[in-house]
């Protein structure tokens, strides 16, 4: 089957067709260290599939990514923050799992919206005032993980949390994208049982498409990473904040 027969065959539109390549380069293109601009991939498959259909969409594709991430970014990854967080990371998953047919996406989302907008706030007041103090306590990064991983299962919207944490853990550019490369493709692999046997949202269907994407995915890596190159680690943290915050918003009112 040629390439173009396999894209015939899952009946999709030509606007549904642009909507995930769209999605699918803005993955790569984020996943590269363009942080904070998940949220718009995951508006997009939304939009295409439905939000809880789209999450069995977008965990494959995160995949992908993810092993084009920590290929490229691997020698820059800081083990000791992965060890602090995925113990929690994974309670949060299984707490996820449990409660994914049940709690209310709108609220979910909302209440989400302001965590992250409210932390926003916090780490641009630290950076104001030149703050260099790193909290260490065990309170913080086992807080950190839960919401992370709780979120990550429900959404996949763990991005906006993590990236509060390791800008907070004050790590540079590179390690900041390889250490979160490393982090997301453990726990997005953990993931996946949970999607094609309990909640049923990944199929061999999917995963057919999802095969399709990954051409488009490695595009918008590599354009990425070479987009991060220019980006210093002052503004890039700047930009961080940013971005993150806008993603906050966007889910606040959408």
């Amino acid at each position: 089957m040629s390439y173009l027969e396999i894209l015939q065959s899952h009946g999709l539109s030509q606007l549904q067709w642009v909507a995930i390549f769209l999605a699918a380069f803005i993955l790569g293109f984020s996943k590269s260290g363009i942080k904070g601009i998940g949220i718009i991939i995951i508006l997009i498959l939304a939009f295409v599939f439905g939000e809880k259909a789209s999450t069995g969409i977008l965990l494959p594709m995160l995949i992908s990514a993810d092993i084009v991430a920590v290929s490229y970014y691997n020698r820059h990854t800081q083990w000791r923050f992965i060890k602090k967080l995925m113990p929690s990371m994974i309670i949060g998953v299984l707490v996820g799992v449990w409660v994914g047919d049940t709690i209310s996406e709108v609220v979910f989302k909302r209440i989400m919206a302001i965590i992250i907008i409210g932390s926003i706030g916090i780490m641009w007041f630290f950076e104001k005032k030149k703050n260099n103090t790193i909290p260490h306590n065990k309170v913080f990064s086992n807080s950190a993980g839960f919401l992370a991983g709780f979120t990550t299962m429900i959404g996949n919207l763990a991005g906006p949390i993590s990236n509060i944490y390791f800008l907070a853990m004050r790590l540079p550019k590179n390690e900041f994208i390889g250490t979160g490369a490393w982090l997301f493709f453990i726990i997005n692999v953990f993931k996946l049982p949970f999607h094609f046997f309990v909640w049923k949202t990944v199929t061999k269907e999917s995963l057919v498409l999802n095969l399709t994407l990954v051409p488009i995915i490695v595009a918008g890596f590599f354009l990425g990473a070479r987009v991060v190159k220019l980006i210093s680690n002052v503004n890039y943290r700047r930009f961080i904040l940013i971005v993150t915050a806008i993603g906050g918003i966007i889910m606040l009112i959408k």
